[in-house]
């Protein structure tokens, strides 16, 4: 279904083509900072220094995924405005990618306007896209795209109103979190006061505000990546479209995505318009992670991120460039294709249990031979130094003719690995 990318208007914020890439560590190194360093910052990492980009990982721990590639690292606040411009004075990088939703936007916004460094895509996009409240209010209010029924809630009282009026059952998530956390189904009245605990104790921020959420009639879900890049000839901005994602999630989480989601024509054309519309408002480059509800041929806009999405690592395998080195090059103003290569997926190593935290003890892993064994498979692991039960540690991604055979060789490979002490 992927056609060629098609022009967009001219965006000013769009940067040239790079016409030279300096060497790491010299004067003259192209620096690429990274607020936020977890796997895929490391993938990202990865991908920039294939083209001899020198990459600083930034994090809120040492020792994170992209800290072990990168060529420095730091472990930093970065809801802390001033640790954020801290690190951007010391390290003078000229581009910054927030790779995560929990960073001091204030910062990113006044380091772009100061022309310090370019924030991909832009600082206002981060700032929009921290916040759900910021991003649903674009999509639904600004550019009327079809979303399901919300509203908004600052206490336990003004939430039991905002049920009232959307209806049960619905989804109530903080404003301000990210991977699941801190959302709640609602079936009664008598959930409320469960629900808005469960949202500050999963939100980034104290005393954050929710969103409430009608739920929404759909058939299947889908992550349409969507990558913004810049034509070297022309310097126009191009939108291109991945092959959909479909995927499955539990506690709010990831856990196997697969690509193509089987979908009709017109549907994708839909999916298309509003990815297209979202991320023309956001502006700038780069890879986003669109998610949107399909029913028939209704598309419904869900989230936006303004990066590589944890769904997308099925495109490790999948397509010619993944995710992140399409992300990588877009950066950069070099071409990018999405051409997808077979039909894949991936399922999620998880750690199982309580290791490595505060301990001696480090994180290990058994049984990767017998994952590389399934045919076609291949596995990824993130080095994070301690687990827990449902954190993502590592990845089994898959080909095979068809997504169906692709999705059991990635769940058997994931499958076979074992985190232990």
């Amino acid at each position: 279904m992927t056609e060629a990318p098609v022009p967009s208007a001219h965006d000013p914020l769009a940067p040239p083509a790079v016409d030279r890439i300096g060497t790491p560590g010299s004067p003259g190194a192209t620096r690429v900072m990274l607020l936020g360093s977890g796997e895929l910052g490391k993938e990202v990492t990865i991908a920039l220094q294939r083209f001899g980009v020198e990459v600083i990982a930034v994090d809120r721990y040492d020792g994170a995924p992209a800290h072990q590639v990168a060529h420095r690292s730091h472990a930093i606040d970065m809801t802390d405005a001033d640790e954020v411009r801290r690190v951007v004075d010391l390290e003078k990088p000229h581009v910054i990618l927030p790779e995560i939703e929990a960073i001091a936007t204030s910062a990113l916004e006044e380091i772009e306007q100061e022309g310090l460094a370019r924030v991909v895509p832009t600082a206002r996009a981060a700032r929009l896209t921290m916040d759900r409240e910021g991003i649903r209010r674009l999509a639904a209010e600004e550019l009327g795209l079809p979303t399901s029924g919300y509203a908004f809630a600052s206490s336990v009282g003004e939430l039991r109103d905002a049920c009232s009026a959307i209806g049960f059952p619905c989804l109530v998530k903080p404003t301000m979190s990210s991977s699941g956390k801190g959302q709640s189904t609602l079936h009664g009245p008598e959930d409320v006061e469960a629900a808005w605990s469960a949202a500050q104790t999963g939100a980034r921020v104290a005393g954050a505000r929710v969103i409430v959420e009608s739920f929404v009639d759909f058939e299947y879900e889908i992550t349409l990546l969507t990558v913004r890049s810049v034509d070297p000839e022309t310097g126009r901005i191009l939108t291109g479209f991945c092959e959909p994602i479909g995927h499955r999630q539990e506690r709010g989480d990831y856990v196997e995505s697969w690509q193509p989601q089987p979908m009709t024509q017109d549907a994708y054309d839909s999916a298309r318009s509003v990815a297209a519309r979202i991320t023309g408002a956001l502006g700038g480059v780069g890879v986003f992670g669109v998610e949107l509800f399909v029913n028939g041929v209704d598309v419904y806009f869900s989230e936006v991120s303004p990066r590589p999405h944890d769904t997308g690592l099925v495109t490790l395998r999948s397509q010619v460039l993944s995710e992140f080195e399409m992300h990588a090059r877009a950066v950069l103003g070099l071409p990018v294709v999405t051409t997808m290569a077979s039909p894949g997926a991936s399922a999620v190593i998880y750690g199982g249990a309580e290791i490595g935290e505060g301990s001696v003890e480090a994180v290990g892993f058994e049984g990767v031979a017998r994952a590389l064994a399934v045919p076609e498979a291949d596995v990824r692991l993130f080095g994070k130094p301690s687990a827990s039960e449902y954190r993502r540690m590592g990845v089994a991604v898959a080909t095979a003719e068809d997504v169906d055979g692709a999705r059991e060789r990635a769940r058997e490979a994931a499958a076979r690995v074992r985190v232990v002490v």
